[in-house]
């Protein structure tokens, strides 16, 4: 094994016990100060906004974008938060980000016609741009991913029957809708959830993916050509209501992924909330142990053939068999969650929690 090779399983072996060490201490507070303790470790925010976006850079930097127009961004590994609104957004509603560095990054504002924006900024978030809005009163954009600095796609939910996509080649200055001839039909009731980010994911220069609920089942569609044509596979997590199904979906490459989802009904069991796939998505076989209760976010440990982090309102989960089964870790409550190649993991959630695992 390489040097290089040698840093980076340290750096996943590090992750998965940090993670595990979760499972020992009191859940935190938002609100608490960091501590030295072991996993998750709360960042003070100052806010009480809702984050149901998040896009982790690196272990010092980070991007967080929620409710009432917020968009917060951390360069030194959360101890504290800048305040980077685009100025006049306090009515939308952000649910998604994308960064490209410390500089760079585009957030998605969802809602039914013109609510569901895109803006994007090039000065750490000093000035914004908006580069789309949505004048179709049928569309409902949910998430975004980006297969690189230029390339990415935003998608919305049904419009005449079938799922809506936006394409960019220049970083998110400009979008066009993409022909609908290769998607195919929605079902009855079937939408995505924008509730992490995470309805929409890409993994390599080409592969997406993108997670559905409401309809008589949970499916994944998946694309090989950057959104142009799809293919549709059921899922085992069940649907057959408006508040149930996929959540979010994270591939640690064009051929391994996660999904986790259930029903986000605080009343409500989630059985079978996580599957796995190891063929791009064309099957979908359910966790033999899946998370207890609902997930909205999940993603890889970095430089990890096996280990993933899911969140939800109840808790974190830790699999290291790679979405097989799952162990509960923490029950602090989180939406979001992603981590960076240079080995660190981020949360967020309400009432402004923001949360770092690994090296700062």
């Amino acid at each position: 094994m390489t040097s290089m090779g040698k840093t980076r399983r340290m750096m996943s072996v590090g992750l998965i016990g940090a993670a595990l060490a979760l499972s020992l201490a009191a859940p935190a507070r938002a609100g608490e100060t960091p501590t030295a303790a072991a996993g998750w470790q709360l960042t003070p925010t100052g806010t009480d906004a809702r984050f149901r976006g998040l896009a982790a850079v690196d272990h010092r930097t980070a991007w967080a974008a929620g409710s009432r127009g917020t968009v917060l961004r951390t360069t030194d590994g959360g101890r504290s938060w800048r305040n980077v609104s685009p100025p006049g957004a306090e009515e939308l509603e952000f649910r998604d980000v994308e960064a490209f560095d410390a500089r760079r990054a585009v957030v998605l504002a969802i809602g039914e016609g013109e609510a569901s924006r895109l803006l994007r900024t090039e000065d750490g978030g000093a000035t914004w741009t908006e580069s789309f809005r949505n004048t179709d009163p049928r569309a409902f954009y949910d998430c975004v991913t980006f297969f690189d600095r230029r390339h990415g796609l935003a998608m919305s939910d049904p419009v005449d029957g079938k799922y809506r996509i936006l394409s960019t080649s220049d970083g998110g200055r400009s979008w066009q809708v993409l022909p609908s001839a290769g998607m195919p039909d929605a079902l009855p009731g079937e939408a995505g959830f924008a509730a992490s980010g995470q309805c929409l994911v890409s993994s390599g220069p080409r592969d997406v993916w993108l997670a559905t609920g409401g309809g008589a089942t949970a499916r994944v569609l998946h694309s090989a050509d950057r959104g142009l044509t799809w293919t549709a596979t059921a899922t085992p997590v069940p649907a057959g209501d408006p508040a149930r199904g996929v959540f979010g979906l994270a591939f640690r490459d064009r051929h391994h992924g996660i999904a986790v989802g259930g029903d986000y009904r605080k009343d409500q069991p989630s059985p079978s909330a996580g599957a796995v796939t190891e063929d791009g998505g064309r099957t979908w076989r359910p966790s033999d142990t899946p998370p207890p209760a609902y997930r909205s976010g999940v993603a890889w440990l970095p430089h990890s053939r096996t280990a993933a982090l899911a969140v939800g309102p109840t808790g974190t989960d830790l699999t290291t068999d790679g979405g097989r089964t799952w162990r509960t870790v923490d029950t602090g409550s989180y939406d979001t969650v992603d981590c960076t190649p240079d080995g660190a993991c981020w949360a967020s959630g309400e009432k402004g929690r923001i949360a770092h695992l690994g090296r700062r």
